[in-house]
């Protein structure tokens, strides 16, 4: 029985290894060359308005997309497929909202809007702006369709440099959307496969000691996204996205992947401690550890775990940052 087992748990390494390989090989599929949109949001004064709410609007209520101003007063909006109609439009607290012409672009375009001035509302005029939550919303529903090769779920990279903070609502709505993925449940069910062949932990084999490896292993992987890109994320105000860099030198990125594990982006835009993922692992372990048959347990497995997270987290960034924007469907293309 211990020989089947493992020889079962090695065909599954070999058929994981082969469908990753083959994905990564092939091709994919050719998208017409998609345009851009792009502008500076002023005031009547010549000075930037960081911060303005940007609507885009295509002929059909499901191209909307919204995002804020930069600090530059910039917005940008990349992957629009031509040919169609659009329209820019942009409000900011206090400031008239404020209307393009339409828009047609061609494949591979960059269309620079000009002439968007924001005059200062009168009191009596309500001005109709998008909320910072509805932006989140916009974000957030695009990011649910993003999926490596258009298989693996790859929910929690944000392409957007102005992506604005999540709500705990949010936060909690994504984790669910990956629990939940069925490519996800399948992966948890291949660990336990792993571990069965691998004869890890001390359970007995067979279909008694596969179905403990399998509560094990959905254990410890919902208790990290729970806890880490949900729970703790809410209680400390940050953000449990990885945020492509994609410009720079090498190095620059390189060294931008990797503190990922360690530095991660507040709610207020600042540089903080990555206690969210941290403490994920360390949770996701200490319950591991609960789990586990006696002789397996120790504060050695809680360490052990939070560091092979940790380190999954590093190579997993430094992936994202040269490889998986490649690989990644629907990334930015509103569709």
């Amino acid at each position: 029985m211990t020989l089947s087992m493992r020889s079962l748990g090695y065909v599954l390494l070999a058929l994981l290894w082969t469908a990753t390989v083959t994905v990564a090989q092939q091709p994919l599929p050719q998208a017409p060359h998609m345009g851009t949109i792009m502008g500076t949001v002023l005031d009547v004064n010549g000075g930037i308005v960081p911060g303005a709410a940007v609507v885009l609007q295509g002929a059909d209520s499901s191209d909307r997309r919204v995002l804020v101003t930069d600090d530059a007063g910039l917005f940008r909006f990349d992957g629009i497929r031509p040919g169609g109609s659009h329209r820019i439009q942009v409000s900011a607290s206090g400031l008239k909202s404020w209307n393009s012409n339409e828009i047609v672009l061609k494949p591979g375009q960059e269309f620079i809007v000009t002439g968007i001035v924001l005059a200062v509302a009168p009191v009596e005029t309500t001005v109709d702006a998008v909320t910072l939550e509805e932006i989140a919303v916009q974000q957030v529903k695009q990011e649910e369709k993003q999926r490596i090769g258009g298989i693996i779920p790859n929910f929690y990279v944000s392409y957007d440099h102005n992506a604005v903070p999540l709500t705990p609502r949010l936060k909690f709505q994504l984790a669910l959307k990956a629990l939940t993925d069925p490519v996800t449940i399948a992966g948890f069910g291949l660990g336990a496969g792993i571990y069965q062949a691998a004869d890890y932990p001390s359970y007995e084999l067979g279909a008694k000691g596969y179905a403990k490896r399998l509560g094990a292993t959905f254990a410890g992987g919902y208790t990290k996204i729970m806890v880490g890109d949900a729970i703790l994320p809410s209680l400390l105000h940050q953000d449990p996205r990885y945020f492509y860099q994609g410009t720079g030198t090498t190095g620059s990125r390189l060294r931008h992947a990797l503190s990922s594990a360690f530095i991660t982006k507040g709610d207020d835009g600042s540089r903080e401690i990555n206690w969210s993922n941290l403490g994920g692992d360390l949770v996701s372990g200490a319950l591991t550890n609960a789990y586990y048959p006696s002789k397996d347990r120790g504060a050695s497995l809680v360490v052990r775990s939070a560091l092979i997270g940790t380190g999954g987290r590093m190579a997993l960034a430094v992936f994202q940052e040269f490889v998986g924007h490649k690989l990644t469907t629907h990334v930015g293309d509103g569709n």
